[in-house]
């Protein structure tokens, strides 16, 4: 188990994918930013991104590449969730939004720390893209969006279309289809617009898109 910091939390490492253990409380995330800004960063090709509506089969997906072998790093605001629930805590998307994304933020920050020792592709459940963008919608501000060049991932996103049939609500995920859909479109338009490129996953089963997107990845590969 590996100290990060007291913003960051711990880490540690199960099967295949990485988790935090604790989430330190961030009482502003503005001067934490600007304190902790790295370098401007090139695209890392092995950091590869799922995406897109809320309910699509993403964690479905992620489970099934960790199964693999992958390394997979599991969605942040789930994560986020299960501490607040647990700790009695109030940041949370229907409770305090602001607070809720301000601890997504720096979790994905530290998410994309943690990976950087990998050489073989590393599945992100959502990026820092998804809170950003969430940020913007949320306060209209675009303070935070020089996070996007500062912390970059593979060119290509995967995205999971709405996909009603097998939508769900649980204590995790509160909020209906429509918001979900709402979400996704702001991604749509977000992705392109921060250098990504984006590519639909399809409406198969699980291994169906484990191997639709692999051989994708593949195909990326060798057209470097």
């Amino acid at each position: 188990m590996l100290q990060i910091s007291r913003l960051f939390g711990l880490w540690h490492r199960r099967k295949h994918s990485i988790h935090i253990t604790h989430i330190a409380p961030v009482a502003s995330l503005a001067p934490i930013l600007q304190s902790y800004l790295p370098a401007q960063e090139q695209t890392i090709e092995n950091f590869v991104i799922l995406s897109g509506c809320s309910g699509g089969g993403k964690s479905t997906l992620l489970s099934a590449l960790a199964d693999l072998g992958h390394v997979t790093i599991d969605e942040p605001g789930r994560r986020v969730v299960e501490a607040e629930q647990a700790s009695g805590g109030s940041a949370l998307p229907w409770q305090d939004m602001r607070a809720f994304l301000t601890r997504v933020i720096e979790l994905r920050r530290a998410d994309h720390d943690a990976a950087r020792a990998q050489t073989d592709p590393v599945f992100f459940d959502r990026s820092l893209i998804d809170a950003l963008t969430a940020w913007h919608h949320l306060t209209g501000s675009a303070e935070l969006a020089p996070l996007a060049g500062q912390y970059r991932y593979a060119r290509t996103v995967f995205l999971t279309p709405p996909w009603p049939e097998i939508y769900e609500t649980d204590t995790g995920r509160q909020h209906g289809l429509d918001e979900a859909r709402a979400e996704y479109d702001r991604l749509l338009t977000a992705y392109p617009a921060h250098g990504y490129d984006t590519v639909l996953l399809p409406k198969v089963p699980v291994a169906e898109r484990v191997s639709f997107l692999l051989g994708q990845i593949d195909m990326d590969a060798k057209g470097d």
